[in-house]
């Protein structure tokens, strides 16, 4: 069946001039994913809004998502560990740090040797949020949030820094994992752009393992993972005047053996025809057809150093966690 291009919807350009910066982002990013051809895709970062953050806190816990577990036993066992490869004083910058409870026992190590500086970098401001309030008990810490992406934020971080100070950056979970191969070496070089020698990074890469055990943590029983999925949809409708109904959308999550990847799609149930009216879009979506969500690549740990050198690293020490299959390495500038 051939469905017909997309087409501008009737828009009010009073509403539309009254968007954020960040909602005009937003419309941009829908605007061009939902035209994509011939695979249909959001961003994964919008994922997390407030009610997606809430749910992703969620399936951390779920018997089946072992990625958070098997990180949080990595840093507890080897956190005094991890601090003593590091430069003697340091400020930590993390990027993506959701609620900040997988950072507890780095920070804690730190500030039993020295009050240290900590910059959470999210685009979520509810995770922020979370963040301060996990981690605000921890003695001779300051806590300063940074609500952007990724990259701007970490340029703030380290144009403010003065001269001689070393950075920890933290990019934990499996979050390299939500970028393709390449990708993921272009932002690693990105990030080694605006670092300085002595400045490291701790890295935590999810590890390949059996493929129902995968599926399983991104399809899980109590619906958790489903509801995070299509609470994109309900953000497209609450910021963005659309129309969707999410009863015509179904959660699915599938194997790429090609990359190595787990993928997340919402496939439409039946024939659909929304209107995203901030981004000024009438979309047809046809019965089986898919809109590609996320992605999580799985490495093997003996990938990250090679990975690691291609980006401007050395990676100076690793850490496994055998029981789920999980990776930090730390990575220093070369």
């Amino acid at each position: 069946m051939t469905l017909p291009a997309p087409r501008p919807a009737v828009a009010d350009p009073a509403r539309s001039s009254a968007l954020s910066p960040a909602a005009v982002e937003f419309a941009a990013d829908v605007r061009a994913g939902l035209t994509r051809a011939p695979q249909k895709e959001l961003p994964s970062k919008y994922l997390y809004d407030e009610v997606g953050s809430a749910l992703f806190e969620v399936i951390t816990v779920l018997p089946e998502y072992g990625v958070t577990r098997a990180e949080e036993r990595l840093l507890t066992r080897y956190a005094a560990e991890i601090v003593e490869a590091l430069p003697s004083d340091v400020k930590v910058a993390e990027l993506g740090s959701g609620s900040g409870r997988k950072t507890r026992r780095i920070l804690e190590a730190l500030c039993r040797k020295r009050p240290t500086s900590y910059y959470p970098i999210e685009i979520s401001r509810t995770a922020l949020q979370l963040c301060r309030r996990e981690l605000g008990d921890i003695e001779r810490i300051s806590i300063v949030g940074y609500e952007r992406d990724y990259l701007a934020g970490l340029a703030e971080v380290s144009r403010q820094r003065n001269a001689g100070e070393q950075l920890l950056v933290l990019f934990l979970g499996s979050t390299i994992g939500n970028f393709a191969r390449l990708a993921a070496t272009r932002f690693l070089r990105d990030i080694r752009a605006m670092l300085r020698p002595g400045d490291t990074l701790l890295l935590g890469t999810d590890l390949v393992k059996p493929v129902p055990t995968l599926i399983a943590a991104y399809d899980d029983a109590i619906g958790a993972t489903a509801a995070f999925n299509l609470n994109l949809l309900s953000r497209v409708n609450r910021e963005l005047d659309a129309n969707f109904d999410l009863r015509d959308f179904e959660h699915v999550a599938r194997f790429n053996p090609d990359v190595r990847s787990i993928e997340m799609h919402l496939r439409a149930r039946r024939d659909v025809h929304a209107e995203v009216r901030a981004a000024r879009l009438a979309v047809d979506i046809g019965a089986g057809e898919t809109i590609w969500t996320e992605s999580s690549h799985k490495y093997h740990a003996d990938e990250v150093p090679a990975i690691a050198a291609d980006a401007g690293f050395e990676c100076t020490h690793q850490w496994v966690e055998k029981e789920w299959g999980f990776a930090e390495s730390l990575l220093a500038v070369k």
